[in-house]
């Protein structure tokens, strides 16, 4: 296994090369690069900048382990969004290869695109719902997200790479059930998750025990810790998620992949704004430390 860290809580929005500079120097092994929308992929995952970024992370010895994007309309009610979306993944597809990864991740879509609230805003809001517009068919819009990912299945085969579909509250893959339901659907062995137990644990999940359900379909993870009541991202160790439990179950499924610490609720995580503070590195190198630590004598060969 390895111990990786995605650039947007380092830092938002692109350049990005800075950020992959702090994570390896912090210790880490690999790193995930985003791209926000369109725009991002088509301005800043320019040719001459993806070579750079390839020679920069070479030179780091740093893997890329996912490439990251959106893909909100994937459920959209609108047959012309969720045609978009098959179109854009050609052209993320495209630049992840290029990027040479061998993993891309979009979040799951809600249904119908409907919005959500943050879930973590749940213990200070009164009343807690969402807005559903009258005369939704709920089964054709289950079975029009369904032909979607089929279709973004067949760009993704086509590329040589997986999808690492991630779960978020309320979308249509949640929690292991979510991604085993969309799995029997869709039996690409190139579907998978990118498991963030932060998102699954107050969704239903004993995170370890849905490692074991979900096995070799994890291809890649996603690690914070929080109560078990919202989705917030503190470092491992600060909330109730058993890590030696769920590093455990990675390495009895034969998980090999990156374990990728994503915080965001922590001291001097980067915004829109600004870029990650020195408060945010300490919390980095600690959340590395911790891992290391808990998963002592559990036969884990760490790259």
């Amino acid at each position: 296994m390895k111990l990786g860290a995605p650039v947007w809580p380092f830092q938002w929005n692109p350049p990005y090369e800075d950020a992959l500079r702090r994570i390896a120097s912090l210790g880490f092994r690999s790193a995930e690069l985003i791209a926000w929308n369109r725009q991002a992929l088509d301005e800043y995952y320019t040719p001459e900048r993806i070579r750079n970024l390839r020679t920069l992370l070479d030179d780091l010895g740093l893997s890329l382990s996912e490439f990251v994007s959106t893909a909100g309309g994937m459920a959209s009610p609108a047959a012309e969004e969720r045609d978009a979306t098959v179109e854009y993944f050609k052209r993320f597809c495209a630049t992840a290869r290029e990027l040479g990864a061998d993993t891309i991740n979009t979040v799951a879509p809600t249904p119908f695109s409907l919005r959500a609230p943050a879930l973590k805003n749940l213990p200070v809001t009164q009343i807690w719902s969402v807005d559903v517009p009258d005369g939704l068919d709920w089964q054709r819009g289950w079975e029009e997200f369904v032909e979607t990912v089929r279709q973004v299945m067949e760009v993704v085969e086509d590329a040589g790479l997986r999808y690492a579909m991630e779960p978020h509250p309320y979308r249509y893959v949640a929690n292991a059930d979510g991604m085993l339901r969309l799995i029997d659907h869709v039996p690409s062995p190139a579907l998978g998750i990118n498991y963030d137990p932060s998102h699954t644990f107050p969704c239903g999940d004993m995170p370890h025990l849905a490692v074991y359900r979900l096995g070799a379909r994890v291809f890649h993870c996603h690690f914070s810790d929080n109560d078990g009541l919202t989705n917030a991202h503190w470092r491992p160790g600060m909330g109730k998620i058993d890590w030696r439990a769920l590093l455990k179950a990675l390495h009895g499924v034969g998980f090999e992949g990156t374990l990728s610490i994503e915080l965001e609720d922590v001291p001097d995580v980067a915004n829109p704004q600004r870029a990650a503070g020195p408060l945010f590195d300490d919390e980095m190198r600690r959340s590395r430390e911790y891992l290391l630590q808990v998963s002592e004598g559990l036969g884990i060969r760490w790259e």
